[in-house]
C-alpha cells in the first residue's frame, strides 16, 4: 500500500520552515480493491446503534468461540453481556434475568425478528423466556457454527419442556 503523508515542520517548531514528503514503499503491487472489499467486509460486521455504539460481531463471535465448556455453570446471561461488551457494547444498566435482555438487545443495534433457527447467522441471539423451572430464562449467541451461551450447546433446544416462547434478535447491518 502506497501512500504519502505532509508533514509541515514548522508545526513542530523548526527553526526553518521546511516541508517533507514521506512515502512508504512497502506493498508496491497491492491491491486497491482488494483492500477496499476488506474494510467494506470489516465494517458489514459492525452494528452502529441509535445511540452511536459501534459492536463488532467478529469480536462478539470470537469471544463465544472462545467459550469451551460444555455443561451450564447458570451464567448465560452474563457470558452474552461479556461477549457484547468484548465486541464493544457499553451498558450503563444491564438486565440480571436472561429473559429480560430484549430490550437491551434492541438499544445497541440488534431488531427481533421471527425465529431463523433453521437459518441463523453469526451474532444471532435468542432468548426463552420465564418458565416454572426456569424463572431465569435462557439467552445464547450463534458463533456461526453453533449457539452458545455459558456453555457450547448441542442445538437451541436446551430445555426439555413444551410451550417455550422464543424471541431471537439478529444484529442490524
Amino acid at each position: 500500500m502506497a501512500y504519502d503523508h505532509n508533514v509541515n515542520m514548522s508545526e513542530v517548531y523548526a527553526p526553518v520552515q521546511s516541508n517533507i514528503v514521506i512515502r512508504s514503499q512497502s506493498g508496491k503491487n497491492s491491491n486497491k480493491n482488494t483492500e477496499s472489499k476488506s474494510v467494506q467486509t470489516s465494517q458489514k460486521n459492525k452494528i452502529i446503534a441509535s445511540n452511536g455504539q459501534r459492536i463488532d460481531i467478529n469480536k462478539f463471535t470470537n469471544f463465544l468461540q472462545g467459550i469451551s465448556s460444555y455443561s451450564s455453570s447458570q451464567k448465560c446471561a452474563k457470558s452474552i453481556r461479556l461477549a457484547l461488551e468484548s465486541a464493544g457494547a457499553q451498558f450503563q444498566s444491564h438486565p440480571v434475568a436472561a429473559a429480560d435482555w430484549g430490550n437491551t438487545l434492541m438499544k445497541i443495534g440488534y431488531r427481533q425478528i421471527n425465529p431463523k433457527f433453521d437459518a441463523p447467522k453469526e451474532g444471532d441471539i435468542y432468548i426463552i423466556d420465564r418458565t416454572g423451572k426456569h424463572v431465569y430464562g435462557h439467552i445464547a449467541g450463534f458463533n456461526g457454527k453453533q449457539w452458545v451461551s455459558d456453555f457450547k450447546q448441542k442445538s437451541y433446544d436446551v430445555y426439555n419442556e413444551k410451550g417455550l416462547t422464543y424471541k431471537y434478535y439478529r444484529p442490524s447491518f
